[in-house]
C-alpha cells in the first residue's frame, strides 16, 4: 500500500509518500508545495491543487490520508484550512483514492505516544520510524509524514477488527 499524507495549509501544505504493508514501512519521498500569501486565495488553492496533482501522478499512492479539521481560535484560518482540505478531498477523488482523515490529537498519539505533543516531538519519531538520518523538514513535511504513518497503524487494527468480525 503506498499512502500519501497531507498536512493542509493554505501557505504551505505538507505532503509525504510512505510506502508498506502493516506496519512495516518506508520513505519513498516528501515535501511542501508552498503558495504566495499575497495571492488571491483561488489561486493559492489552484497552486496547492496543482503541487498535489503532480505528486499524485509521479507516486501513485493508493491513499489519501489528511489531517482532519480542527479548532482554531481564529475563524478565519478555520475556514481557509477547510477549504485546501476539500481541495485534497476533491482531488483524492477525482483519482480514485480511499481518503482517511485523522485528527491532529490523534495522529501525535499514534506516532509519538502522546496527544498533545510538540511539533520536535512529532519529527523525531518520523525520523525514528522511517530510518531517517535527521528529522524531515520543515515541520509541515514532518507532519505529512506522520499522517501517512497514522493510517499505516490504524489500517492494521481496522484490519483486525474486520478478520475478528467475519470469523
Amino acid at each position: 500500500m503506498r499512502v500519501l499524507g497531507i498536512d493542509p495549509g493554505s501557505q504551505t501544505l505538507g505532503w509525504g509518500v510512505v510506502d508498506g504493508r502493516g506496519s512495516k514501512y518506508a520513505l519513498v519521498e516528501f515535501g511542501t508545495i508552498r503558495s504566495k500569501a499575497g495571492e488571491p486565495f483561488s489561486r493559492r488553492l489552484l497552486s496547492v491543487y496543482d503541487g498535489v496533482a503532480a505528486v499524485l501522478e509521479r507516486h501513485s499512492p493508493d491513499v489519501l490520508a489528511v489531517e482532519d479539521t480542527f479548532y482554531s481560535v481564529n475563524v478565519n484560518v478555520a475556514l481557509k484550512l477547510g477549504q485546501v482540505r476539500g481541495t485534497m478531498l476533491l482531488l483524492a477523488e477525482q483519482w480514485g483514492l480511499e481518503i482517511a482523515e485523522y485528527a491532529p490529537r490523534l495522529v501525535k498519539k499514534t506516532v509519538v505516544g502522546y496527544g498533545n505533543a510538540e511539533k520536535d516531538q512529532v519529527g523525531h519519531m518520523v525520523k525514528l520510524l522511517l530510518g531517517l538520518d535527521s528529522p524531515p523538514k520543515p515541520h509541515d513535511a514532518a507532519d505529512a509524514l506522520a499522517i501517512a504513518i497514522c493510517h499505516f497503524h490504524h489500517a492494521v487494527i481496522d484490519a483486525r477488527r474486520r478478520d475478528a468480525a467475519t470469523k
